[in-house]
């Protein structure tokens, strides 16, 4: 079993940044591929950005490439999403999620663990 955190999320306006941590407690984390997702109010949970288990491999949805960063250091059990340029349409809960396998995916379904999340708010 492996228990998911996220941290950082906050009030921002327009243009700004934030930089959300999800710390994982439980089985190897250095061996599991990690995403983020976001929901948005009335909408579906949808993919942000992915990394495997190396850092090597990273991928990110459209709507954040070039604005956002994934990250992860194996040895403190956590990864990052550096959000920059923030824009209104980015306001949502924003969800930490692990797989039980180093491969980074895209697929939300493709993930086995899930943390409560953390709210991020663009104000324009």
């Amino acid at each position: 079993q492996v228990q998911l955190v996220e941290s950082g999320g906050g009030l921002v306006q327009a243009g700004g940044s934030l930089r959300l941590s999800c710390a994982a407690s439980g089985r190897p984390f250095s061996r599991y591929g990690m995403g983020w997702f976001r929901q948005a109010p009335g909408k579906e949970r949808e993919f942000v950005a992915t990394i495997s288990w190396s850092g090597g491999g990273t991928y990110y949805a459209d709507s954040v490439k070039g604005r956002f960063t994934v990250s992860r250091d194996n040895a403190k059990n956590t990864v990052y999403l550096q959000m920059n340029s923030l824009k209104p349409e980015d306001t949502a809960v924003y969800y930490c999620a692990a797989r039980r396998s180093p491969v980074a995916t895209t697929r939300r379904d493709d993930y086995d663990y899930w943390g409560r999340g953390t709210q991020v708010t663009v104000s324009s």
